[in-house]
């Protein structure tokens, strides 16, 4: 029986210090920077989500808020993620059972299951929109009377 190193044989080396040229150290850097890239925008992505809500409690006497905050779509709580708002019976329309809003001068399709089917009390068409890193998606929609 031989000795593999007393033979001759070479030293261990990692494949990519010899394809590179680079030391260990300076591998590790070079790794840490997309690294932290990917982790800041990860981190924004999660505070947008969270920072696009806010309740200043200027609704807070209104006869209409526990209603309003009892609100829930196929997607979840209408109030808990996104701030709703009021829209022209221009900027939203209703094709053969399925409804298309404009926000911020682009239309949308209204997801079926964002649809609120409960009667509304406020009378006037609704849109909750929660923007992201994926782009805007539509929480809650409750349409009006389109007068």
């Amino acid at each position: 029986m031989t000795n593999w190193i007393v033979s001759g044989g070479a030293s261990a080396r990692r494949c990519t210090d010899h394809e590179t040229g680079m030391s260990g150290r300076q591998l590790v850097r070079r790794c840490k920077v997309p690294l932290r890239v990917a982790g800041l925008a990860l981190l924004l992505g999660l505070v947008s989500q969270f920072s696009h809500a806010r309740d200043d409690g200027r609704y807070a006497n209104s006869p209409l808020k526990p209603w309003f905050d009892s609100l829930k779509s196929g997607k979840g709580p209408c109030c808990s993620d996104a701030d709703g708002y009021a829209v022209a019976d221009p900027d939203w329309e209703s094709k053969s059972g399925h409804y298309r809003v404009r926000i911020e001068g682009e239309w949308h399709d209204v997801p079926e299951d964002a649809v609120i089917t409960e009667p509304n009390r406020a009378g006037r068409t609704m849109v909750w929109p929660i923007k992201g890193w994926g782009g805007l998606t539509i929480r809650c929609f409750m349409p009006g009377s389109m007068t």
